[in-house]
């Protein structure tokens, strides 16, 4: 399986640059919410080091993940500070992290000198468009353990390193934090990925999750 959304999803170098330029870079620890529905949506953040997920709250106060991680080289916060008005999403650290932070305003400055990069962002909301609404097919047409399989790879590609022991995803998530990206309970995952590690298309070491057969895994996507 291959990703090829994700060399659009991140900046290049050039683009990555004209954003440090123009705004200023903010650190955080693993846990910090970085902005809360309600806030005003008066910002853009580019992802230097670590990862950050998308997630809102249903009415019993449960995180329900809306869109993939943010890794580094990746622009959030786009959608709603283009579009104006508050904050329907938190943004949360999955790890220690630096962020560039850009004003509306200036941003939308960049984009008018710098057409390319007015370009890529709307290519980018276009991914995650289409991102959107096969995550809205995965829930209603897929059992838990395709989509809890389907999550796994797409963290490998995404953010996962090729090791001699298989590809070792290279952010640690809680069973809870997975329960949350694919619209189950936190039981379900933990027993599903005890079924996947004794099937040995996953393995563990440590917390990290290593994906040791993503063939075998994939065998569950349907």
């Amino acid at each position: 399986m291959s990703l090829p959304h994700l060399e659009i999803a991140a900046l290049n170098e050039v683009e990555r640059a004209i954003i440090r330029q123009a705004g200023f870079t903010v650190h955080y620890p693993k846990g910090h919410v970085i902005f809360a529905a309600g806030d005003p949506a008066d910002r853009v953040y580019l992802v230097e080091s670590g990862w950050v997920k998308i997630y809102r709250l249903n009415a019993d106060g449960r995180r329900v993940t809306v869109g993939s991680i943010r890794s580094p080289g990746e622009l959030m916060g786009l959608a709603e500070a283009l579009w104006g008005g508050e904050r329907t999403c938190f943004a949360g650290a999955i790890s220690n992290v630096s962020l560039v932070v850009l004003r509306k305003n200036k941003f939308e400055e960049l984009m008018g000198a710098h057409p390319f990069l007015a370009i890529k962002v709307a290519k980018l909301l276009g991914v995650r468009m289409r991102e959107a609404e096969q995550i809205i097919h995965e829930m209603v047409c897929w059992q838990a353990p395709g989509r809890l399989a389907l999550a796994l790879l797409k963290m490998g590609e995404r953010c996962g390193v090729e090791t001699k022991n298989g590809i070792k995803l290279g952010v640690q998530l809680t069973h809870e934090e997975l329960a949350n990206m694919v619209g189950a309970s936190r039981q379900t995952v933990t027993s599903l990925l005890n079924t996947f590690k004794q099937e040995k298309s996953i393995a563990y070491e440590g917390r990290t999750i290593n994906i040791v057969d993503p063939d075998k895994l994939a065998r569950w996507i349907m």
